[in-house]
């Protein structure tokens, strides 16, 4: 098939690397329809001549789409437009890529800058396919599945945990599970098993995540609520817990909502505390893998694996939906858990054990990663550049959100104005349980796209203006 001319142009201007704009221009066309699946597209060495750009510079650019998998290479022919996106047309990419759009006739249509909702690349649907039919060759499972979760998957994990993480984890320490909140339900549920009464107590950073808080509760766990600031959980507080503190539920590598990582110092002195008062730790690293400017401090696990239970998820990489997690466990909490598990007839699907396996194993959940990062490194920096000349911002250089503080009554206000715009924008009151001091707008930037966000960001700016303190 001949390749295709097409109407590209470069804005020497722009702020926007060249190589970048290329890429968003040609994957503008593949998703408008102006390029199919199966197209072939200009040499690099054509391209460059016809924008008057360095061979170099779209070299770049067919990097970036070939990672993110738009396109790909073929020795001896050229580069095409990846097959993979023969459902890709200009209707689905939309619904696929964007907020609900309202008729014309109706309210504005509605941004949501939600944090923890990642973008997946085009790869990991063709991915996520193939891997359903290496599971479906398998024969039915005979009986109940292993309440730990298949061993090679729990091999694929702690693989993942080694690269990833720099853990080494033995696989019969890993639990899988339904993701992070799961995990936690769980080590709970190990934990008061031997001691039902009096309520334990959970020690969980305030402001921080509603879903775990209601968890624990719902789990017969009391909760107290410690101050986070912006290093995180101010572990200096946990003194005053109460004797009936069992546990101590902490996301130190980005905490969520606030976006504060817990120094080395903190970290220590967690541990420290934890083996003083014979309590466990309960790890949520639910988005560690995405940082834009150093890398991330070790995980908690590494300081004592005997007193950290260690929760990880898919959901921040290839989407809540697919419900799978894992969680690496003391060795003296393992079979309490697995023995709850058969109790409660809680076993993991081994399908979607089988899927998994081979979405780790085959480099899917690297390429993601990769790819995702760059996207959310332009979007951390156009959040960064918009927004900071209004306040501290918090989480900066991590993760798939940002928050920038203010004052509750502030915050407030500028959530209910960008609202009557189109713009839904979650504020740290909705995470607050106790500590209602602390306020702000948290700036949820990973299922948008870079246009989105750039109006989203637009009205936000307008809004911070108009209710100035």
């Amino acid at each position: 098939m001949a390749s295709h001319a097409l109407p590209l142009s470069v804005d020497r201007s722009s702020t926007r690397p060249l190589p970048l704009q290329i890429a968003d221009a040609l994957r503008t066309a593949i998703v408008d329809g102006l390029l199919v699946a199966g197209d072939r597209l200009p040499s690099t060495r054509s391209l460059a001549a016809e924008l008057s750009v360095s061979r170099g510079v779209a070299d770049q650019a067919f990097d970036q789409l070939a990672a993110e998998g738009w396109i790909e290479g073929r020795a001896g022919s050229g580069t095409f437009v990846s097959p993979d996106l023969r459902s890709v047309t200009p209707t689905t990419a939309a619904v696929s890529d964007a907020r609900p759009r309202a008729e014309a006739d109706s309210a504005p249509p509605t941004l949501a800058l939600r944090p923890g909702i990642p973008w997946t690349p085009p790869s990991a649907t063709a991915a996520w396919r193939r891997a359903w039919r290496i599971a479906g060759t398998e024969p039915a499972p005979p009986g109940y599945p292993d309440p730990a979760g298949p061993v090679h998957l729990r091999r694929s994990v702690c693989s993942l945990l080694g690269r990833a993480r720099g853990m080494s984890v033995d696989p019969d320490r890993v639990v899988v599970t339904t993701g992070a909140t799961h995990g936690l339900t769980l080590a709970l549920a190990a934990m008061r098993a031997d001691r039902p009464e009096p309520r334990p107590v959970l020690a969980m950073e305030d402001p921080g995540y509603r879903t775990a808080a209601s968890a624990a509760m719902a789990m017969g766990w009391d909760l107290y609520d410690v101050p986070v600031d912006a290093g995180g959980m101010r572990v200096d507080t946990l003194a005053s817990t109460p004797e009936t503190t069992r546990a101590v539920y902490v996301t130190p590598s980005h905490q969520y909502p606030t976006g504060g990582t817990l120094d080395v110092g903190r970290r220590a002195a967690l541990i420290a505390h934890a083996q003083s008062t014979d309590t466990v730790v309960v790890e949520d690293d639910y988005d560690s893998e995405y940082r834009y400017d150093v890398a991330p401090l070790p995980a908690l696990a590494h300081l004592d694996p005997d007193r950290v239970v260690y929760l990880g998820t898919i959901a921040k990489t290839l989407g809540a939906g697919v419900r799978l997690g894992w969680m690496v466990l003391p060795s003296y909490l393992v079979r309490p858990v697995l023995d709850h598990r058969l109790a409660t007839g809680d076993f993991p699907s081994t399908p979607l054990c089988s899927a998994m396996t081979s979405l780790l194993d085959d480099g899917e959940w690297d390429r993601t990663v990769r790819a995702a990062r760059r996207r959310y490194r332009d979007r951390d920096a156009a959040v960064r550049d918009s927004l900071s000349p209004f306040g501290e911002l918090r989480g900066l250089g991590a993760g798939m959100h940002t928050t920038l503080v203010l004052s509750p009554r502030r915050a407030e206000a500028v959530a209910r104005g960008a609202a009557h715009r189109g713009i839904e924008v979650p504020t740290v009151a909705l995470s607050t349980r106790s500590h209602t001091d602390v306020g702000g707008l948290v700036i949820g930037y990973g299922r948008l796209t870079d246009t989105e966000l750039r109006t989203a960001l637009t009205v936000l700016v307008d809004e911070l203006r108009r209710h100035g303190d």
